[in-house]
C-alpha cells in the first residue's frame, strides 16, 4: 500500500512539474494559443513567414532563437517568461516579477544606448519618452513594440541596443516605470547637432535636457 501511495504521489509531482512548465514557456513541440500568439509577434516583427498555426517547429525555433540574439537574449530556443516580456506578451502572475525586470532592462539598454553621457535627468526623460509612446494610441502599447518599432530609434539600427547597460542607466529606467516623467509627456526626443530628419524638426520642443530636444 506505502509503495502505491509513493508511486501516485511521484505520479502527481511530476504532473505538476509538467503543468509548471507548461505554463511558464513554450519549446519545441509546443501548441496551442500560447505558441500561436508567440508566432504572430514574429511574423509582425519580420522574424517568422508564414501563418501562425500554433505549432511550434523548427521554423518557430529558428525565428525565436534569431529573436533571442538580437535582443540579447538568452539563444535557447525557449519562450520563457523573459523572452515573452521582450515580445510584449503577458505573462502569468507567477512570473510577473521576471516580466517586470526584463522590461526594466530592456528599456535601461535603450536608455545606454541613446543617452549615454547625458545627464541623468535626461536619461530618465529618454526613458519616459518610450513609456509616452507606449500610452499613445500612435504607436505599439508594450515597451519592446515601441522600441523595436522601424526606424523609431538609432540604436537599435545601429546595434547599440546590444550594450550592457551601466547601472544609472538601470536606476533612470526604474525611475521612469515608477512614474517620473522629466519630459512633461512628451513622444519624441532629438540631438539637434546630429538630427538628419527634416520632420523631426516640425515638431513642438517643449523642453532641452543636455543635448536634447523634447517635443510632442
Amino acid at each position: 500500500m506505502k509503495k502505491k501511495m509513493t508511486a501516485a504521489l511521484m505520479a502527481v509531482l511530476l504532473m505538476s512539474m509538467v503543468c509548471i512548465r507548461a505554463q511558464s514557456a513554450v519549446y519545441w513541440g509546443s501548441r496551442g494559443e500560447e505558441v500561436r500568439r508567440v508566432q504572430e509577434r514574429l511574423i509582425r516583427w519580420g522574424y517568422l513567414t508564414g501563418t501562425a498555426d500554433g505549432i511550434f517547429g523548427q521554423s518557430t525555433y529558428d525565428a525565436v532563437v534569431l529573436f533571442q540574439r538580437r535582443n540579447g537574449l538568452k539563444a535557447d530556443g525557449v519562450v520563457g517568461p523573459a523572452t515573452l516580456a521582450a515580445l510584449g506578451i503577458p505573462v502569468s502572475s507567477a512570473a510577473a516579477v521576471s516580466q517586470s525586470d526584463s522590461e526594466i532592462y530592456l528599456l535601461a539598454r535603450l536608455v545606454h544606448g541613446e543617452a549615454r553621457g547625458e545627464p541623468y535627468l535626461g536619461k530618465v526623460a529618454v526613458a519616459a519618452v518610450v513609456l509616452n509612446r507606449v500610452r499613445s494610441a500612435s504607436f505599439p502599447n508594450t515597451i519592446s513594440g515601441v522600441i523595436y518599432q522601424a526606424g523609431a530609434f538609432d540604436c537599435v539600427a545601429d546595434g547599440q541596443i546590444n550594450l550592457t547597460p551601466d547601472s544609472e542607466s538601470i536606476r533612470a529606467a526604474r525611475d521612469a516605470m515608477n512614474g517620473w516623467d522629466p519630459s512633461g509627456g512628451c513622444l519624441y526626443y532629438y540631438n539637434p547637432v546630429t538630427a538628419t530628419s527634416s520632420w523631426i524638426w516640425t515638431r513642438e520642443i517643449r523642453l532641452v535636457i543636455g543635448n536634447h530636444n523634447f517635443a510632442v
